[in-house]
C-alpha cells in the first residue's frame, strides 16, 4: 500500500469520531476498499439507541436505491446472456400497462428517462403509515400513463424500477429476490447482503431512528418493512464492506467481476444530467455519477426511513468508499466526501516524512479543535469538524527542534524541548507569515501547539479551563 494512502487511512476515522461528536448521529459505518481489497473498516456509535446496542461492521442496514445497481446488473446479466435487450420495450414482459407505458424501453427504465410517476399516488409507504406497494398498487399507479412525456429529461421513478423488477421475474420465471440474490449477490461474492428485509437468523441488524425533531429526541425506526414489488428500487439489506467491494468492482478497468467491462462501462456511462441540481450530478444505468475535484466518482445513495447511506467507486485511483448511516438526518452523502476529501488531501500532499511526523494531534481551544496533519513537506493545520478538514488549511514549514528560550531555563525547564515552524501557507484572512511552534515536556511528550500568537491545548486541559471560568456552579 502507497505511504499517502496509509496516512489517509489511519486520519479517516479520526476525522469520523470528531464528526460523530458534533452532529450526535446514533451511527456510522464506513468502509474503503482499494485494488479489490478492503483496507479500512470501522463502525462508530449505536446500532439500537434504545436497547443500547454497539454498531459493529457486521451490523446490516437498509441500503435503499443502492438496489437499483443491483438491478441494473441483473439487467445487464440477462442481457449478456441474449435473454433481453436495452431497447425492448417493458410491455413485451408486463402486459396490461397503459399504451404508453408499455412502449418504454429498458434502457429508458434503468436511466429514469422514462417519464414515470416517482413513488405513486399515495407515497405513505415511506412514512410507515402504510405497506409497501404490491404488484396490483403499481400496476394501478400506472394507469395513466407517463406524468411526461419520455424521453425528455431525467426524471428518477422507484415506480419504474419496480417494472424492471417485474420484467426479471418474467425472463427468468423466478421471484426477483431469488434470482437475484444467487446470479448477482452471490455471484459477485457479497455475503452480507440481502434482497429485502428483514435479515434471515441471527445477523446483526442496525435499527433506524428519526431525526432530533420534532419529538426533541431520536425515536428508533425498525426498519424490517418488506418493500414488496419496490424491492427492485429499494429493497437491499448490506454492509458498508459488502457495498464497497461490489460498486469497486463495477469499475470498467476492474479485471473479472460479474459483468463483461463492456456492461459495465454501459452501466457507469454518463446519459442524464440533473440540469436541475446545485450539484454536478450526472445518471447512467442504475448509477449516479459526478466528480469530486479532479477525481471521478460513480455509485449510488439510499434513503430509507431511519437511515441515510452512499457509496461511490473513484475508478481512476482504485477505491471504493461507502458510508451507512442509521438517522433520517444522517450525514452519509457528506462524509463521503469528507473521505475522499481526505483520500484526495494525501494523495497531493503525500505521507509525512521524519522532520513532519513530530507534529500531529488534535489541540483545543475556546474556538474548538483543530487537528495537525504531517504530510511529505509541510504540515497541514485541518478543521476537523468541517466536511473538507483540508479546506482552507494553514501549511506549516517545519525548523529544527532546540531547547527553549532562555526565560525557560531560569526557571529550571532546561529539558523542556520545542520544535519549531513557520506558517508558509495560509488564507489572508489568518496569520500567513507567522511563526508556530510545540511544546514539548521532559519525556519528549509535545504539551502545547502554537499557532501564531495561540496557544492551543490538550481536550481535557481546555475542558478545565472553560469551567473554571465559565461554569456558574465553578465559580
Amino acid at each position: 500500500m502507497e505511504r499517502w494512502l496509509a496516512a489517509a487511512l489511519d486520519y479517516i476515522p479520526q476525522w469520523l469520531d470528531h464528526q460523530m461528536r458534533l452532529s450526535e448521529q446514533p451511527g456510522c459505518s464506513m468502509a474503503v476498499v482499494h485494488r479489490g481489497r478492503l483496507v479500512l473498516e470501522v463502525a462508530r456509535g449505536h446500532a439500537d439507541l434504545d436497547r443500547d446496542v454497539r454498531l459493529t461492521p457486521r451490523h446490516r442496514f437498509r441500503v435503499a436505491s443502492h438496489s437499483k445497481t443491483f438491478t441494473a446488473a441483473a439487467v445487464l446479466r440477462l442481457r449478456e446472456l441474449g435473454r433481453l435487450g436495452l431497447d425492448d420495450r417493458i410491455g413485451r414482459y408486463v402486459d396490461d400497462l397503459h399504451p404508453a407505458v408499455g412502449r418504454v424501453t429498458i434502457a429508458q427504465l434503468l436511466s429514469h428517462g422514462a417519464g414515470l410517476v416517482r413513488d405513486g399516488t399515495d407515497t405513505g409507504h415511506w412514512q410507515d403509515r402504510r405497506a409497501f406497494l404490491d404488484v396490483a398498487d403499481l400496476r394501478a399507479d400506472l394507469k395513466d400513463g407517463p406524468t411526461i412525456a419520455p424521453n425528455s429529461r431525467f426524471k428518477y421513478s422507484n415506480v419504474g424500477f419496480a417494472l424492471l423488477g417485474l420484467a426479471i421475474e418474467a425472463v427468468t420465471g423466478e421471484p426477483y429476490a431469488d434470482w437475484v440474490a444467487r446470479e448477482v449477490v452471490a455471484a459477485a461474492g457479497l455475503v452480507e447482503t440481502l434482497p429485502d428485509a428483514p435479515p434471515v437468523g441471527n445477523a446483526p441488524f442496525a435499527r433506524g431512528h428519526s431525526a432530533k425533531l420534532p419529538l426533541g429526541r431520536r425515536v428508533v425506526v425498525p426498519g424490517e418493512n418488506r418493500t414488496r414489488a419496490l424491492a427492485a428500487a429499494t429493497g437491499f439489506v448490506s454492509t458498508a464492506a459488502d457495498l464497497a467491494r461490489f460498486y469497486a468492482a463495477l469499475a470498467p478497468d476492474t479485471r473479472g467481476g460479474l459483468l463483461t467491462a463492456e456492461s459495465r462501462r454501459e452501466m457507469t456511462r454518463r446519459l442524464w444530467r440533473d440540469t436541475q441540481a446545485s450539484t454536478e450530478r450526472w445518471y447512467g444505468l442504475g448509477t449516479i455519477s459526478g466528480s469530486l475535484g479532479d477525481w471521478d466518482w460513480f455509485g449510488h445513495s439510499g434513503g430509507f426511513q431511519g437511515y441515510i447511506t452512499r457509496t461511490v467507486a473513484l475508478p481512476n485511483e482504485s477505491l471504493a468508499v461507502s458510508v451507512l448511516t442509521n438517522a433520517a438526518d444522517g450525514l452519509a452523502h457528506a462524509w463521503v466526501d469528507g473521505a475522499v476529501h481526505i483520500l484526495r488531501g494525501y494523495r497531493r500532499h503525500g505521507a509525512p516524512s521524519r522532520a513532519t511526523a513530530p507534529w500531529h494531534g488534535r489541540w483545543w481551544s475556546l474556538w474548538g479543535a483543530v487537528d495537525l496533519l504531517p504530510t511529505a513537506g509541510r504540515v497541514l493545520v485541518v478543521n476537523p469538524g468541517q466536511t473538507d478538514p483540508f479546506l482552507d488549511a494553514s501549511e506549516i514549514v517545519v525548523g529544527k527542534k532546540r531547547l527553549a528560550h532562555a526565560s525557560a531555563k531560569r526557571r529550571g525547564v532546561e529539558d523542556r524541548r520545542t520544535v519549531h515552524g513557520r506558517i508558509a501557507q495560509a488564507s489572508g484572512f489568518a496569520s500567513h507569515g507567522e511563526p508556530a511552534r510545540l511544546v514539548h515536556d521532559a519525556r519528549g511528550r509535545a504539551t502545547e501547539f502554537w499557532l501564531a500568537g495561540g496557544k492551543l491545548l490538550a481536550e481535557t486541559r481546555v475542558a478545565r479551563e472553560l469551567s473554571a471560568r465559565y461554569d456558574p456552579v465553578r465559580r
